[in-house]
C-alpha cells in the first residue's frame, strides 16, 4: 500500500457511510429500530475510520513534501468548474467539522436512551451527516478522476 491508495479507500469509506446512513434512515422511518440502531453505528465507525485514514494521508504527504509543497491536492479544473469545486469544498469542510461533534453527541442521547433528545438532534445531525458524506466522494472524484492537477 502506497500513499496514493489512501484517498481512493477513503472515498469508498465516504460512499459506504452515505449507504449505511441512508439505510437507517430508511429503517427508523419504517420503525425497524435495531436496523437503524446497527446502520448508524455502522456509518459511525465507517465515518471514524475514514478519519483515521484522512489524517494519516494528511501526515504522510506532510512528511514527504519537498521545499514549496503543499499539503492539500490541488485541483486541476478552472473557471466555473473551480467556483463549483471550491463552494462544494468550504461548506464540505466547515460542515464535517460540525459532524465531529453533532454525530458523537446525537449517538450519546441514544446510548442513555434518551429518544426525545436524540430525535431532535437526529433532525439536524442526519442531514448534516449525509451532505458531509456525499460531497465527501464527490471531492475525490473531482480531485482524482474528472480534474486532476497532473
Amino acid at each position: 500500500m502506497t500513499i496514493s491508495d489512501i484517498p481512493p479507500i477513503n472515498a469508498a469509506l465516504n460512499a459506504l457511510a452515505t449507504v449505511l446512513i441512508s439505510a437507517g434512515y430508511v429503517f427508523i422511518k419504517r420503525g425497524n429500530k435495531n436496523a437503524h440502531r446497527a446502520c448508524m453505528f455502522t456509518a459511525g465507525i465507517v465515518s471514524a475510520v475514514f478519519l483515521v485514514g484522512y489524517l494519516t494521508h494528511k501526515y504522510l504527504k506532510g512528511a514527504t513534501l519537498g521545499p514549496g509543497e503543499a499539503v492539500h491536492t490541488k485541483f486541476g479544473g478552472t473557471g466555473a468548474i473551480a467556483v463549483v469545486y471550491y463552494t462544494m469544498l468550504i461548506s464540505h469542510i466547515l460542515l464535517a467539522i460540525s459532524i465531529a461533534y453533532l454525530v458523537p453527541r446525537t449517538f450519546a442521547f441514544a446510548f442513555k436512551g434518551d429518544f426525545v433528545n436524540h430525535k431532535r438532534w437526529a433532525k439536524f445531525t442526519f442531514p448534516i451527516w449525509y451532505y458531509v458524506s456525499v460531497t465527501g466522494v464527490l471531492v475525490y472524484f473531482f480531485l482524482y478522476q474528472w480534474w486532476p492537477s497532473n
